[in-house]
């Protein structure tokens, strides 16, 4: 039974949701269960968005059968993405790993021309595999990256914090993807012990620095 934590984009609320692994995820038409988003994470606690499984929703319509998930959603201590990954947020699919070039090309276009999702990786990238992610907000960081979370913000990336904080040490009350008093009071103890980034400002504004030591963190201690 896996605890599944959705922003609503629409609403701008938290919601949660308990499910096995064989039932639909929330607000999925019957196209993705549980088990497909969760792929190789050993979590049980998963997030994602409402937006995001509508956009899987239209994508899978327009396609028209179903698609192999390879990759969906991983916590950033569990690793095997980029620093600001897609897939930490619940935002990010890479699918089409057993397909055909031919069936990929068709993933790939059906995805583009769908204009649902936010990015689509290209081919000269991802050649074996298609990527796409319905990721949102302004980057804070002109490099790019997830977007500027402060006090009284809500949804996936202010999990990505909160679950970066907690490993860490730095206690934000649990994993509710709302930055209020105990994640502010976090992260400022975590920019008090970490002065690595002159763009913090007293807001959790470049969460790289987070992921990659929380990362770290958490390789280390299995490794000894």
């Amino acid at each position: 039974m896996a605890k599944i934590i959705v922003y609503n984009n629409d609403t701008n609320r938290m919601e949660v949701y308990y499910r096995g692994e064989n039932e639909n995820m929330p607000y999925n038409t019957g196209t993705m269960k549980v088990k497909e988003f969760r792929g190789s994470s050993r979590s049980n606690i998963l997030w994602t968005d409402k937006r995001t499984m509508q956009a899987w929703n239209s994508f899978r319509y327009l396609y028209g059968r179903p698609v192999y998930i390879g990759f969906a959603f991983k916590r950033t201590y569990e690793g095997g993405h980029g620093l600001q990954s897609q897939h930490y947020a619940g935002t990010a699919f890479d699918v089409g790993q057993t397909a055909t070039n031919a069936e990929r090309a068709r993933i790939r276009s059906t995805a583009v021309n769908s204009g649902v999702w936010s990015y689509v990786e290209p081919a000269s990238l991802t050649p074996t595999w298609v990527h796409f992610d319905r990721r949102f907000g302004t980057p804070a960081c002109s490099t790019g990256g997830y977007p500027l979370i402060r006090r009284g913000s809500r949804g996936n990336y202010v999990l990505i914090a909160q679950d970066g904080l907690n490993t860490l040490g730095y206690r934000t009350g649990g994993l509710d993807g709302i930055f209020g008093d105990q994640t502010y009071n976090a992260t400022r103890q975590y920019q008090r012990k970490v002065r690595a980034c002159r763009r913090w400002n007293n807001r959790l504004q470049h969460m790289e620095i987070i992921t990659r030591i929380c990362y770290r963190y958490r390789k280390n201690r299995y490794n000894n």
